[in-house]
């Protein structure tokens, strides 16, 4: 059970300290925003290269941005350890995933929550990592879609059929309330924004849900 702290919801004036915040985390979340995928507007390839050289975790970037068969391999050539695009913006989306792996990244597809998994279970041996949205992309802050619990089970299970060992990340809206929910449906990686740097302790923060996450699962 691995958790990925948003910097989203960070402080972007000290963007260095915040990272050391979250250094008991298993990896940093960037979500880059290009205002054309979705309508915000965050950060791009400059702050990630400067983010990758003063982190203490590996960056997980998370491409909000159309045309990602141009844009994204960058981002691994840049140092992001993960590097994830979105299924409905990429337009070759097994020969990006390639091009991101042989540049030293693993890579991620993500799913708006009202995209299937089903039509991209075919990309599985070609990824690293699933990434299935719990809230629609572009906002933080945003509340923890249920809906999508039995999109992750699906997901999970597909993963399982394969014989894979590809992660599966939750994006939205987790926190104490909602990671167990998502932990038990299947995911093993966890974005949290707000849960984790609108709290005093982002350490403690951190320890909770990796604990929650953890606890076990009936199937």
């Amino acid at each position: 059970m691995q958790i990925s702290p948003s910097i989203l919801s960070a402080d972007f004036a000290n963007l260095e300290s915040e990272l050391a915040r979250i250094a008991t985390a298993d990896w940093a979340h960037v979500d880059v925003m290009d205002g054309h995928f979705v309508p915000n507007l965050t950060l791009g390839l400059p702050v990630v290269e400067a983010l990758v050289k003063v982190s203490p975790l590996p960056i997980d970037t998370h491409l909000m941005i159309e045309d990602p068969d141009r844009w994204a391999p960058a981002y691994a050539e840049a140092g992001a350890a993960s590097v994830t695009f979105h299924a409905e913006a990429a337009g070759a989306p097994v020969r990006l995933a390639r091009a991101l792996r042989s540049a030293g990244a693993r890579a991620g597809v993500a799913l708006k929550p009202h995209t299937p998994v089903e039509p991209f279970v075919d990309l599985l041996p070609e990824i690293d990592m699933l990434l299935v949205m719990t809230v629609d992309p572009g906002f933080g802050g945003q509340g923890f879609l249920d809906v999508c619990l039995p999109k992750i089970r699906r997901a999970r299970q597909a993963i399982r059929d394969a014989g894979l060992d590809v992660w599966l990340q939750v994006d939205g809206g987790v926190s104490v309330e909602t990671i167990e929910r998502a932990a038990d449906a299947g995911a093993d990686v966890f974005v949290a924004g707000s849960a984790v740097y609108g709290a005093e302790d982002a350490a403690g923060a951190i320890e909770r849900l990796r604990e929650l996450a953890a606890r076990p699962h009936p199937h």
